[in-house]
């Protein structure tokens, strides 16, 4: 099976607004790596229109596209998470959450104009964003002893690897990104100089 080394996604927060008959739907449209992280993703957005009525929404997670969820947060059943979610496959994306809050404008829309709202909405979000095909990458956390540091250093300097945090004591502690096309070297050196690490995920 060929092994998949970017994805496509939005490279930030994006905002789209759809009207219809009174009714307001305001879209956001985020990168988001995580179920975690879409629970407080969602919250900040439910504080922030806490007199709206919905916040319906969708995501999809992982670069085999298999995790996602959709909600249509008290709407009629598949009036709005399905069709904000069929926007996300309709750009290919992943590692996005796209949430869609109604203000009810006093005049019903029929399931038809809802699915219809809500899928604007959503499209109006992600091209308001910049979608970006994203290189695969490897978050690692790795712990050593103080005397291995010049050898984990100098295989980060020689890959050109990302340092995000760095903790230098008896026990040390180094969290860093490794892209796609050098995780499997790198992965059997550290095995090699047996250097335990934790992967903490794919972004």
């Amino acid at each position: 099976m060929e092994q998949i080394d970017t994805y496509r996604t939005l490279s930030d927060c994006s905002e789209g607004i759809f009207k219809e008959k009174g009714s307001k739907f305001i879209a956001y449209a985020a990168p988001c790596f995580s179920e975690q992280e879409s629970k407080e993703l969602l919250e900040e957005w439910r504080k922030k229109h806490h007199q709206a009525r919905h916040l319906c929404y969708a995501y999809r997670l992982g670069l085999d596209k298999k995790t996602y969820r959709t909600n249509d947060d008290g709407e009629p059943n598949n009036s709005a998470g399905i069709p904000i979610f069929g926007q996300i496959q309709s750009y290919d994306l992943t590692n996005v959450l796209i949430g869609v809050i109604r203000y009810f404008g006093g005049t019903k829309l029929g399931v038809g104009g809802l699915i219809q709202a809500y899928k604007t909405a959503a499209k109006e979000a992600i091209e308001a964003g910049s979608i970006i095909e994203n290189q695969v990458q490897h978050h690692l956390e790795l712990h050593f002893n103080y005397d291995q540091i010049p050898v984990v250093m100098q295989l980060v300097k020689q890959l050109q690897l990302t340092l995000i945090s760095q903790h230098f004591e008896l026990n040390c502690e180094l969290k860093l990104v490794v892209p796609f096309h050098h995780f499997d070297s790198f992965e059997s050196q550290l095995k090699q100089l047996e250097i335990e690490f934790k992967h903490l995920g794919i972004k």
